[in-house]
């Protein structure tokens, strides 16, 4: 899939179908993430996968109501950082690369807020954290049950001033 199709494809994805996702197409995913731009080339992040369908269901639960539609996943990824000065940059560009690469690989996601709310610690603990890392996203993932269509974007000539 051209990339543009692929940015242009992503939305939110909150229904998903029985099928599983392979360990090759979840470490794919995380690569992508991996290869995200980072300030100072610190790499703060770390991924924990979550799979199986109690701990899908418990990690649910922590974050609901937000992602309480979780519990129909495939697989999640927990985006950890290190208390750096860019992490939340740095951890959102790697979260936005595992959007766009499972996309193209037509898995479905949704990304579901971390930092700062009020469920961070438990997700934080529940993945393992460790040290000073820190809970920054949560994406679920699992191939969508239905087709989905990328909501409406607001008009490129709106939103670009030229000086």
């Amino acid at each position: 899939m051209d990339f543009f199709d692929v940015i242009s494809k992503r939305t939110s994805v909150r229904e998903y179908s029985e099928k599983e996702i392979s360990r090759e197409s979840i470490e794919k995913i995380i690569n992508a993430g991996r290869l995200a731009a980072t300030a100072r080339n610190v790499q703060p992040w770390r991924f924990v996968v979550v799979t199986g369908k109690e701990r899908i269901q418990q990690l649910a639960k922590l974050v609901s109501p937000n992602g309480a539609f979780m519990i129909g996943a495939s697989a999640a990824i927990v985006v950890l950082s290190v208390d750096t000065k860019y992490y939340i940059e740095d951890c959102s560009a790697a979260t936005e690369n595992i959007l766009l690469a499972a996309t193209a690989l037509d898995i479905g996601t949704c990304w579901i807020a971390g930092d700062k709310k009020d469920y961070s610690t438990e997700v934080a603990s529940f993945a393992q954290a460790e040290g000073d890392e820190r809970l920054v996203s949560v994406i679920a993932l699992g191939y969508p049950a239905k087709p989905v269509e990328p909501k409406e974007k607001q008009k490129l000539s709106e939103l670009i001033k030229w000086l």
